[in-house]
Parts: structure tokens; sequence; C-alpha cells
């Protein structure tokens, strides 16, 4: 009925009578461009080329080189609060992440994904006549949401891009991602030389290909990159390149990119270098194997950045070739400051990092010529952050500079004409959309999908594209993350670090005139307490405006914080053969407890051979599976793999189906006792460690195990060549009675009751 009541034509007996009538399809302006919009992970102000650094960038300094770069750009110092702001207009706490997309802490400023009454760049483009794809990092949906039964309302096709290629999560391998398709999640390439970088720019010029042999319109792609966010991954070559490049140091290589910084004007004549961070080491006080790893760590960085570059620039060429080029928006922005979450020695497994658990450089050594491939999940020490960020302060997470200004290139030939001008406007990520609706001459639709719109609160910055000099039209910002807090006024900034667990009101604001000091080297709150009691209430102010609060300064414990009512809190699952990969954050929670993984299948006489299920990959996790006439259960703590083994008895073979358990029995915090149990017959048992937040970098698979496998006893995929398998957890408390199994695993029931008594 409702197609009736919208038709406008006429209806009579015949169609010869009648007249017809089609509803205009949504048409952009005349001459809109395309959009390119550009999202690097933790890349600092000063990692690209254009911007200080040393790394091979050529493509995006191309880019700077004919467009504009912004050196007084800012963002929220977090990736998911970055994404949110970028691809709506507002404020992050405004549409609901103020922290990363993992946790829903029960506060409308903190749901994990972005208010639906504020809609996307793609929601807008799309009723605005664009076609609209997404490639890369997603982060902007409930983790517990993002396995194959969703809800995927706020996946990428839930918010108004019609294709989809990446990931769903923060940080993913870049040798064998969590992909996902459209809303499909898929199984990781076998090709040894694939990487998702290169495929991202495949997929894109791929839609560009396919979209224009049937449409003319417009069109809007947002290029996610992993890069350069842990793992840090690249081809050998790539790495190889930078070999030796700094071994003389952070501190060094921190002057020597400052310097460039200043030929290249990049920073105001004025601007000093800040003293290095207090948390950092000076380089001469490293052993000598520290600053052999650590150099080779920012080696495999730059090898990183190099390779991202490298596949920017495929894009380019793609667009120059097809005449695209030109009517292009291409804008180029990082998601936040270098990231610290290395820690003082850098990380081989970022899992060490998120459990609080300090791995020293000897320990790390081993792996150094495994750095970048695929088996570990590395990262560099915050000594080369604070390089990153050169010459800022502190880091990712934190409200100062270093991390919150961000690199920002806007390329745009068919309108920018001041080819390799620096704009020093003030702006932030809410600003960026804005901006595109400008460039693109439309208006944000009042209502999107059946919702309201909030106001948009960021300010185009397309004034300044040919009036360098033109003044500032964002004269306020604040900021607050993980408790961090800061407000920008007018050239003015009151900033504050933090301490988790430490009471608001005791903190110290420190007080820059940003306008005069670039990097906050001089503090004068103790000269003028009457501007920081002046800013501080405006921090209040602004935060009322903006939801802001409540402050919270919980960070690694809202990853394992489940919403109440969450499917995944119960203690049993049930799994098949044919389970699409289940995401690391929907996986049943091994943590701190006693468990069953239980397997039955049709054995007809004969064992079969294969991964039953497997969870993680080689930097932690587990994996059941049989080979070689036994069972096998291996358990991957950070690396260490302890494996335990039963046989399997021919007599096990008798029957129509076969069991196999793998058993947890707690015996201290985050320890246990693990067996393995074949038709009822058990084996010696092992000790484990357990830990104590994030289990795993990976997510789970059922009858095979996919890229880094969790041990090395098998090669990839190694599934399951048996039929009938099921595969059922059972997840215990301490308060639990756990004699309710099965009768042939009784014995072993009463024995994990009477250990966890």
């Amino acid at each position: 009925m409702a197609a009736r009541d919208d038709f406008q034509g006429t209806i009579a007996t015949t169609a010869a009578d009648s007249t017809p009538w089609w509803a205009p399809r949504p048409t952009p302006p005349a001459g809109a461009p395309n959009v390119v919009l550009v999202v690097l992970d933790d890349t600092g102000f000063a990692h690209l080329g254009c911007y200080g650094s040393d790394i091979a960038t050529p493509n995006i300094d191309c880019l700077a080189a004919n467009g504009l770069r912004f050196n007084n750009f800012h963002t929220t110092a977090l990736c998911s609060p970055t994404r949110a702001c970028l691809l709506t207009g507002r404020n992050h706490h405004s549409v609901g992440m103020r922290f990363l997309s993992n946790s829903d802490t029960g506060f409308s400023n903190c749901r994990g994904v972005i208010s639906p009454r504020a809609g996307t760049i793609a929601e807008v483009l799309r009723v605005n006549g664009y076609a609209t794809w997404a490639l890369g990092k997603w982060h902007l949906a409930n983790m517990e949401d993002c396995s194959q039964s969703g809800p995927m309302t706020n996946w990428p096709l839930g918010r108004g891009f019609e294709r989809y290629y990446g990931f769903l999560g923060g940080g993913t391998d870049q040798y064998s991602p969590e992909l996902v398709i459209d809303n499909r999640v898929v199984d990781v390439p076998s090709d040894p030389e694939y990487h998702l970088s290169r495929a991202m720019v495949d997929e894109t010029i791929s839609m560009i290909t396919s979209h224009r042999a049937t449409s003319t319109r417009p069109f809007f792609a947002y290029l996610a990159f992993g890069a350069t966010h842990a793992p840090h991954q690249a081809p050998a070559a790539h790495i190889e390149k930078y070999r030796g490049r700094y071994d003389h140091g952070w501190d060094e290589v921190r002057a020597q990119w400052f310097a460039r910084q200043q030929q290249l004007g990049i920073v105001p004549p004025q601007a000093e270098l800040s003293p290095r961070n207090w948390d950092v080491t000076p380089w001469d006080e490293l052993s000598a194997d520290e600053q052999r790893l650590y150099a080779r760590m920012q080696e495999v960085f730059a090898g990183f950045l190099d390779h991202t570059d490298e596949q920017i620039g495929r894009l380019i060429t793609h667009l120059e070739a097809t005449g695209e080029f030109d009517n292009t928006l291409f804008v180029l922005l990082s998601d936040n400051g270098a990231s610290q979450e290395g820690g003082d020695s850098g990380v081989v497994n970022e899992l060490s990092h998120f459990n609080g658990i300090h791995v020293g450089a000897e320990e790390m050594l081993p792996y150094l010529d495994q750095l970048g491939g695929p088996h570990l999940f590395n990262n560099y020490p915050k000594g080369w952050a604070q390089v990153g960020n050169c010459p800022l302060r502190f880091y990712k997470q934190n409200t100062f500079e270093g991390g919150i200004r961000d690199p920002l290139v806007v390329h745009w030939p068919a309108r920018i004409r001041d080819g390799g001008g620096v704009r020093t406007q003030y702006h932030h990520v809410v600003d960026v959309a804005p901006t595109i609706y400008e460039a693109i001459g439309i208006v944000p639709p009042e209502v999107v999908s059946g919702e309201s719109q909030m106001p948009i609160e960021g300010v185009s910055f397309g004034y300044c594209f040919d009036d360098p000099a033109a003044a500032d039209r964002r004269t306020t910002q604040y900021y607050e993350m993980l408790g961090h807090r800061a407000i920008y006024h007018q050239g003015w900034k009151a900033v504050t670090l933090h301490f988790p667990r430490t009471p608001y009101e005791q903190e110290r604001w420190n007080l820059y005139h940003v306008d005069d000091d670039f990097a906050e080297i001089n503090d004068l709150a103790d000269a003028m307490p009457d501007k920081v009691a002046e800013m501080k209430a405006l921090w209040w102010s602004e935060a009322e405006k903006y939801n802001v609060l409540p402050l919270d300064d919980r960070t690694i414990e809202l990853y394992t914080t489940r919403r109440p009512g969450s499917e995944l809190s119960r203690n049993k699952f049930t799994f098949r053969p044919g389970t699409a990969r289940i995401d690391r954050f929907a996986m049943p929670d091994l943590r701190n407890r006693s468990w069953s993984i239980t397997a039955r299948f049709a054995c007809d006489r004969t064992l079969p051979e294969g991964v039953i299920v497997a969870g993680g990959a080689r930097t932690s996790g587990y994996s059941l599976y049989l080979r070689d006439g036994a069972a096998h259960f291996a358990f991957n703590y950070l690396g260490d793999v302890i494996t335990v083994t039963t046989p399997v008895e021919a007599k096990a073979l008798d029957g129509p189906t076969l069991e196999v358990v793998a058993r947890c029995a707690k015996t201290a915090e985050f320890e246990g006792e693990v067996t393995v149990e074949v038709a009822g017959r058990g084996g010696e048992g092992r000790q484990i460690r357990m830990l104590p937040w994030r289990q795993t970098l990976f997510g789970l698979h059922i009858a095979c195990d996919l890229g880094s496998t969790v041990t090395d006893a098998y090669t990839p995929p190694f599934r399951f060549t048996g039929r009938e398998l099921v595969v059922e957890y059972r997840l215990h408390d301490d308060r639990d009675d756990l004699r309710g199994a099965t009768e042939a695993a009784a014995e072993a029931e009463a024995r994990i009751s009477l250990a966890e008594q």
C-alpha cells in the first residue's frame, strides 16, 4: 500500500490510459568530487616524511606537495573515539563513544556504538547519490556483537556503507586478519604473499573499476589501514631497507627529525624540542642488547609505514590512470598519536602488555629475526613513540599534544591550488565531516533512517584552503580520555595527566600558551592561577554540554565487562563444523575458572585427524586436536606451549562415536591443571597459567586452525577429517556443583570439584 500512497502518476483501467511515474533517484550536485578518506592508525605527528621523519612516504609526500598539510589538527587520543568523531562530525562523548567500542558501561557517553542520531558520512552521502565503501579497520561496534550472529546494526553495512572489506576489531594480524567481507566472516586467504594493506587497496581498485563499468556517480571510499597499529608487520624487503638506520638511538633520531621539521616549516619558527619524556630511558643508558633489539623494532615500524605508503601510491596511480584524481577530495590523517602500548621495552607479543606482564629485552632477543613476521604481535618501546610524536610530549591515550596533535593532509587539485602549503588554523577531527559536506555542496539531512539528528558539532576548515592567514573558526575544544583531560581556548591550553584510581580533584593542571609554545614546554600554571581556574571552569562547562560525565578511568578491565543479559555470559556453548570464526571478544571466557571442552564425533573404528577446536594463535591460546593415534591439548601462554597428550586405545574405537574431553581444574588464581580424556580414560595432568585480562589476540575456529597456529605441531589449516563433530564447552565458577556431567566423566568431575574447594 505504501508504494501506491507514494505514486504520483495516474491509474486507469489499462497501461495505455495510465500515466507512469518514477521516483527520482538521489543525485549529487553537479561536479561533486569523489571522496577518499584515509586513516592511518597510531601514526604520530612526525612519522610521515612530509612531517619530518626519514621514513620513505613519497606518495603521501606527493599529496602534501600538491595539497595542504595541517600542523594544528587534533584528534581524541584513541582510535574508536576519533573514528566516531570523524564519521559523524560530532564529539565522541556526544555520540556514545567515550572509550573503545569494546565496552558499553551503561552510560550514554560510553555505549561502544555510534548513536543512530549521529548519521555517518556514508549515511549522508548515500542519500545524496554516492556509492559508499569501507575498507580496513572498523572498531565502531560492540565487539561481543562481532561474530556472525551479530546483531550487525552497527557493522559498516548497517551505518551507510554498501560494501565492506576489513576487520571489525581494534587491531589484527596483517598476514592472517580476522577478515569480514560485507556482513560475512570469511577465512584468511591461503596466499603466502597476502598482506592486509595490499589487499585493501586491491579491493578498493576493484570496487572503483566495477562501479565505473556501469555508473558515473561519485564514490566515497573510507580506507582505514591497520597500519601502523601493532602488530608491526611488513614484507622483509621493506624492513631490510632500514637495517642499521636507527642504531644511534631515539635521542639522536628525535633531534634529527626535529631539525627536518624546522626545515620543512611544519613547526613554527619559535618551536622548541620538548625534553625527553620522564618515562623514557636515555639511549646511552641502555645495554647493548637493548639497543640492538629496540633499533630493530623501529626498523620494522619504518618498513610497515613505508609499505603502507606504497599501497596508497597504487591507489593514486589508478585514480590518475582513470582520470579520477583531479576531482577526488583526498583526505589523510591519523587517529591519534604514536602508541605507548609497547611499554618501556617494546613487546613481541602485545598480550603481555595488556595483561600487565613485563617481558625484558633478554627474553625477546631470540625473536629478533622474526620481528615483522607472521607469528609475532610486536610493538616498539615508547622511546620510539616519542620520536614519532616529535617535538611533542607524551603519547596516544594522553591529552598532551603528543596524544592529540596529528598529521592531516588534504589534496584536491580541482579546488586547492596552494600546493605544498601549511595551514596553522586550529581544528579537530569533528571538523572533517562538515568540510566534506561543504566541499560537495550538501547539507546533512535532519532525519537519517527515521532518526532525528543531533546537531553537527564540527565546523568546516574549507575556509582556509585559499587563505593561509584566515582567522581560526574553532576557538574552543575540550578533551577527555581515560581520565586525562584538557581544554583549548583561543590559543591557551590547560591539561592534566591522570593516574588511575587517584582523585580527580587532586590533579595538577598545567597551563600553556600553545600559540607560542608548540610543544607545551613552558608551564605557566603557577604564575597564572586565575587563568588556570578560568580554563578549568570552561572544561566543566564543555563537559556538561557534550555529555562527558561521568568520568571513568577504567581501561583494560572494561575489555571483559559484559552487558547485563548478554548471551555470552552463559556457561554452556555448542559448536559444529561450518561455524564461522568466533571473534576473540565473543569466545567462551576460560580465564580463572574450571572448564571442560567435550568433543563427540563418529569414529567408525578409525581415528580421524585434525584440529577439533582452536582459539587464539602462536601468541597465546589453545588447541584440541587429534594426531598420530592420540588426543592432544596444546595450551599456549604468551608463546610458551604446554601439550597434554592421551593415546587413543584400540577398544575406544569400537563404538560408533568417540568422546574426547579437555578439562581444566582451577587450582589457584589464574592457575589450573589440564587433563585430556578419551572415552572416559584420562592421562597425566599438566599445570597451566591463565592470563588475567585478555586471553587471545585471535578468534576461535572449529574443525581447523587458520592463520598463525596455536602450536607448531601442525601446519594450517589441519582440518578435522572426522564426521558428525559436536564441540561443547562447559564453564564453571567456584561455587558450581561440578558433578552433573556424563557418567563417563563423573570421576574427573569430582576431582575438579575437590580441587576447587
